[in-house]
């Protein structure tokens, strides 16, 4: 599974890696400025993931305040590889607190934010355009109007939606369908062993109607990589300590456990386990150096074996609540009963969406 192997996103024809290099970092201005790279620290991370074969590259307008998509423009330009790469970028957050139109996802600010992210990216197209985050106020209506004629236009290869309820990537997906419109193609949202809600209703919506999910924070923001544990007393150093449960504390040893057996690190059976679940197109890591991503990258290098997998998927699964209890095996067994013989259709009865 390495990076020079590609997968279709979504029901397209766009081809990307499995593994995605995520930019947030790239810059040092903004709210992500505690622990960005300038370009001189940012171009070896980029490099390496080119030199693998890598071609999938996220970024955001609101990045360090617009820096990232001004760097990672710089080193596309420079190592000439912008027709190779997919760049995605995404809209939705402010740029002016002042103005009211200078946030959310209206058509106003968001033809506005493709142009500034065009000109920060030395670019007259991205491949891949996608909606940040739901503002719960822009008719979805409008969003994919606007995607369509920014597509049309040549401004945008395809386009998405990231951090948005199910209900609305399924409207917007319909509604693009029903009218001939650009489809979605990625949803992108966090996933990971200690975040596994959108397995629910995100992941089955995107396999049934075509948009391929690419997982942000599949280490959950570097828990999963066992650093904040202290000394293996059970004393947490880090600050911010108190967001995750005793079921998330719990899982760290299950998951060091497996990576013991597999002699890999707890980071990369974490990003492994991410990149080849089902409905999963590509998982998003990001790197502070070149021997991080490296490392990250390795991740693609082994397989987690059935049992091993069993007992991860064990101890990371979230209960389902309220209505999607009855949607369990045990409640279907109340509407056909066990001893009725009825199933799925047989393998072949009708052609596969894709068979290669």
């Amino acid at each position: 599974m390495a990076l020079d192997q590609y997968y279709l996103l979504g029901r397209s024809g766009l081809r990307v890696s499995r593994l995605a290099l995520g930019t947030m970092n790239f810059g040092t201005g903004g709210f992500h400025a505690a622990y960005g790279k300038t370009e001189d620290e940012a171009r070896p991370i980029f490099r390496k993931y080119l030199d693998e074969g890598g071609n999938f590259l996220d970024t955001a307008d609101f990045y360090t305040a617009g820096e990232s998509e001004t760097i990672l423009g710089r080193l596309i330009a420079e190592a000439k590889v912008r027709d190779r790469v997919v760049l995605t970028t995404k809209f939705t957050n402010s740029v002016d607190p002042g103005d009211p139109n200078a946030g959310g996802n209206g058509r106003k600010h968001l033809i506005r934010a493709l142009e500034a992210s065009l000109r920060r990216l030395g670019t007259d197209y991205v491949d891949l355009f996608l909606l940040h985050t739901w503002d719960r106020l822009t008719p979805v209506e409008e969003v994919v109007r606007t995607l369509d004629d920014l597509a049309r236009a040549g401004k945008i290869r395809y386009a998405g939606l990231s951090d948005v309820p199910a209900w609305y990537a399924a409207r917007a997906q319909s509604i693009a369908e029903a009218n001939s419109l650009t489809p979605m193609i990625n949803l992108q949202l966090p996933y990971s062993l200690v975040q596994r809600q959108i397995e629910t209703e995100h992941v089955p919506m995107g396999q049934e109607l075509g948009l391929g999910v690419t997982a942000w924070s599949p280490l959950a923001g570097g828990f999963l990589t066992g650093k904040y544990r202290d000394g293996g007393t059970g004393r947490f150093a880090d600050p911010d300590a108190q967001t995750w449960t005793e079921r998330d504390w719990q899982l760290l040893k299950p998951l060091e456990e497996v990576a013991t057996k597999l002699g890999v690190t707890m980071a990369q059976v974490a990003i492994n386990w991410v990149a080849t679940q089902p409905g999963i197109a590509s998982a998003i890591v990001g790197a502070s150096s070149a021997g991080q991503l490296e490392a990250s990258m390795a991740a693609l290098d082994f397989e987690i074996p059935a049992e091993l997998r069993a007992v991860l998927d064990e101890a990371s699964a979230v209960p389902p609540a309220s209505v999607y209890r009855m949607f369990t095996a045990q409640y279907q067994n109340w509407i056909v009963t066990p001893d009725t013989k009825v199933g799925d259709k047989p393998a072949g009865y009708a052609p596969a969406v894709r068979n290669w």
